[in-house]
């Protein structure tokens, strides 16, 4: 008897391991990996018989965002691209805000793509959500993609870093192939969804000759490509009109390690509008420390709020003083923080920002932005504090060691 009620309870033992859910392998598509690069006007010119000679075959070209803009080198870079035999795809950054949004940004993309025979499935990159919810994110990414299948009867892929395709895209997403973003690692990080990859972005500081300056580094299965030889067509509706501004503006101060592209993701705007309404920026690659910037938000006044990627090096407090928020907000607002002194790079995060970076808050501190030749010492007296109650205030582990152009907040005497 003992020994029957031994086997059933090993065989229930058995059935229940066998049916338990199981954890998802995550591995390229295909065993055979080329070597690719994703380009955009933040490259400039680029020499691509160099490129090629420097055993790089696969090529993703920017070609437009939101529904308006389109890369200045869109065009010159897939002739160039073609011409030299590489293996092109093209892709389109997402800044839709609601399902109709998605449909018109869809037909801009195919629009501006027309006449043009992809080799590669074409690209949603969605990654900038601002206040939108999880459900109202993979909404708009199901029409996006549905719509742009329909008029172009091209392939798509979908682009994503590692976070946003475990945390943010739905399994309904994983019936279209991933193209993953995740740096730093050995192999991409499994997401439970997507059991393959067809893409991996794993450097955003690679280098390749033709290319002056940092480029994304790739590696591509076959799975990228479009399984046929196809040409867009273009489409039947006519182009829709330009997405309507909002008033909405804040001033940013550039800090050490910013890009456009962050700071665009961190305010819910684009590359394209920030550059827009700053004449003092030539080069969207290229932005220095100390710079106020103009940036275009949702609202005119008062706070709002974003997502925050956490980057190599943040802190708490740190991302607290870039937003003029406190670090008990952020944990309130993200339950994923168990540990506020626990953060981890790739960790998405909501964030309060309060809009006036200008003026004194209301815990009697002001913000100031650091600036050559300043020492804590110098800024303690300037401002009747002390060198231990402002590092103390911004977690700085080093007071001897600041950095022109970050900003840090500084007790004004007030209680």
């Amino acid at each position: 008897m003992k020994k029957n009620i031994t086997k059933k309870i090993a065989a229930i033992f058995l059935t229940l391991t066998l049916f338990a859910a199981p954890c998802l392998a995550f591995g390229p598509s295909n065993s055979q990996i080329y070597q690719g690069i994703d380009v955009s006007s933040w490259q400039g010119n680029i020499d691509f018989s160099a490129v090629k000679n420097s055993g790089i075959e696969f090529v993703y070209i920017k070609s437009s965002e939101g529904t308006s803009y389109i890369d200045p080198y869109f065009e010159q870079n897939y002739q160039n691209a073609k011409a030299n035999g590489l293996k092109v795809g093209f892709y389109h950054y997402v800044t839709a805000r609601n399902t109709d949004q998605a449909r018109e940004q869809a037909n801009f993309f195919a629009r501006v793509i027309s006449n043009k025979s992809p080799d590669c499935r074409l690209a949603m990159d969605f990654e900038s959500f601002g206040n939108l919810s999880i459900n109202e994110i993979n909404e708009i990414s199901k029409v996006f993609l549905e719509t742009l299948e329909s008029i172009t009867g091209s392939q798509v892929v979908i682009y994503s870093n590692a976070y946003d395709a475990r945390s943010v895209f739905g399994s309904d997403l994983a019936q279209y192939p991933l193209w993953v973003a995740n740096y730093g690692v050995n192999s991409p990080q499994p997401n439970g969804k997507w059991e393959t990859w067809v893409g991996w972005q794993y450097t955003s500081t690679g280098r390749v000759n033709g290319i002056s300056g940092y480029v994304d580094r790739n590696q591509f299965t076959e799975g990228i490509l479009q399984s046929s030889s196809i040409i867009i067509p273009e489409p039947d509706n006519p182009s829709p009109e330009p997405e309507p501004e909002t008033s909405g503006t804040i001033t940013y101060t550039v800090q050490r390690g910013d890009t456009l592209s962050e700071i665009a993701e961190r305010y819910g705007t684009t590359v394209s509008s920030i550059v827009s309404l700053n004449p003092i920026i030539k080069n969207p690659n290229l932005i220095y420390p100390g710079w106020q910037l103009t940036i275009r938000t949702s609202s005119s006044s008062g706070n709002s709020q974003t997502y925050y990627t956490v980057r190599s090096g943040d802190t708490l407090s740190k991302i607290a003083i870039r937003y003029n928020t406190s670090i008990s907000s952020i944990v309130s607002l993200n339950p994923s923080i168990k540990n506020p002194n626990l953060i981890f790079p790739g960790q998405r995060l909501l964030i309060n920002v309060n809009q006036d970076f200008g003026g004194q808050n209301t815990c009697g501190k002001i913000l100031y932005t650091i600036k050559y030749g300043d020492t804590l010492s110098k800024l303690a007296l300037t401002h009747h504090s002390t060198v231990q109650e402002i590092a103390l205030l911004n977690n700085i582990a080093n007071p001897n060691l600041i950095y022109a152009g970050e900003m840090i907040r500084i007790p004004c005497g007030c209680n």
